[in-house]
């Protein structure tokens, strides 16, 4: 009996570690299914969405999932640093390892008050191991127990630059594409001040932030759950206006060179691809107004350009369509909703103001027009 408690202890200071390394000094994505953070963050963020759902106000319901992802952290920290203490604490249980200043055998909490004090370093002294295993095993818990602490302080300065990286790029595209950004906004804004012409450096510039973020997302994948500073801010949304702005430019500004536009769409779509693929959220399908009532419109279109045209267009089409799939699965996980007056078309009647005050689990409409591969 004494061996397996050894052998699960061992087993168990094994897993935390490796799943410490993964998360915070692994810079790719991990594949395996089965992680201890991974399933943390699985199992505590659908009751924390669900609490969210039942508060009414929108402003506090951000406001208590803007708390989830730094409360996460701390319990994943702490979760780790038990994990590890009483991983120490049973092997220490299970050998049998003598301690000076205490009489008698030592109990399973006399084991866990020392490997606590060996861990954080603290080196009180009135319990102390006095055989070779033990004083070997409290030595490798202190290098291990310092190590985390280090690494615990050095990871979250970092975390929060690669955040406020991401969020100041969201706070710039406001005054240029409004809150929450769309691209009709955005273009109409540049053409009013006669912008257009920078539209290709414009395009670049997000084009390099789409790549930081997704750069960020993978090596920090908990920063998914950093939700913005504003209540129709999202980096979510701001992916999305890019990738309409894009398509919009592609498909209808009148413009020579569209290889700035092509290339702020590749990488726009490889982001939303790539954090799905992560988020292991299937690609979720739009149907159109036929399929919601039932009947599907099969009736042929004749076509308006020429045949190469409009397999190009069509190829066109099915890229972003692809995107639209990925985007609401990416929406619906949940991870970073996409601000709900992005997602639903303004109803007659009702203001943008309104639309934003909607449920948070409201049924997508459809993120835009480009979205749905109706590039023209």
């Amino acid at each position: 009996m004494t061996a397996l408690i050894a052998l699960g202890s061992i087993v168990l200071i094994l897993i935390v570690l490796i799943d410490t390394f993964e998360t915070m000094l692994l810079p790719r994505r991990v594949r395996r299914q089965f992680r201890f953070a991974r399933m943390f963050y699985v199992y505590s963020w659908a009751p924390w969405a669900a609490l969210a759902r039942w508060v009414r106000s929108e402003k506090r319901r951000n406001t208590l999932l803007s708390l989830f992802g730094p409360l996460s952290i701390l319990v994943l920290i702490a979760v780790w640093a038990v994990a590890l203490i009483m991983g120490f604490a049973f092997l220490h249980w299970a050998i049998g390892t003598p301690l000076g200043g205490k009489n008698g055998a030592a109990g399973l909490g006399i084991y866990a008050y020392f490997s606590g004090v060996t861990f954080f370093t603290l080196g009180y002294g009135d319990v102390t191991p006095v055989d070779s295993p033990g004083r070997f095993l409290a030595v490798v818990e202190t290098g291990i127990g310092f190590g985390f602490l280090a690494l615990v302080i050095s990871y979250l300065p970092v975390l929060y630059q690669a955040f406020s990286r991401r969020e100041i790029a969201i706070s710039l595209l406001d005054a240029r594409a409004g809150s929450p950004p769309t691209a009709g906004t955005l273009l109409g804004r540049l053409a009013r001040f006669s912008d257009l012409e920078r539209l290709d450096q414009f395009l670049g510039e997000w084009e390099h932030w789409a790549a930081e973020v997704l750069e960020s997302q993978i090596s920090f994948p908990v920063l998914s759950y950093y939700r913005s500073q504003h209540d129709n801010q999202s980096w979510l949304a701001a992916l999305t206006a890019i990738l309409d702005t894009s398509a919009l430019v592609v498909a209808a500004v009148p413009k020579r060179d569209r290889t700035a536009a092509w290339m702020a769409f590749a990488m726009g779509r490889h982001v939303v691809v790539d954090l799905a693929q992560a988020f292991h959220a299937p690609a979720r399908r739009s149907p159109d107004r036929s399929a919601r009532s039932g009947t599907v419109d099969r009736t042929p279109r004749p076509p308006r350009q020429g045949g190469a045209e409009v397999e190009r267009r069509r190829g066109r089409g099915a890229k972003t369509q692809g995107v639209a799939g990925n985007v609401r699965a990416i929406r619906h996980r949940p991870v970073d909703q996409v601000p709900d007056a992005l997602a639903a078309r303004p109803a007659r009647g009702r203001t943008r103001g309104q639309l934003a005050n909607q449920r948070m689990d409201a049924p997508d409409q459809g993120i835009s027009s480009a979205h749905r591969g109706r590039c023209r």
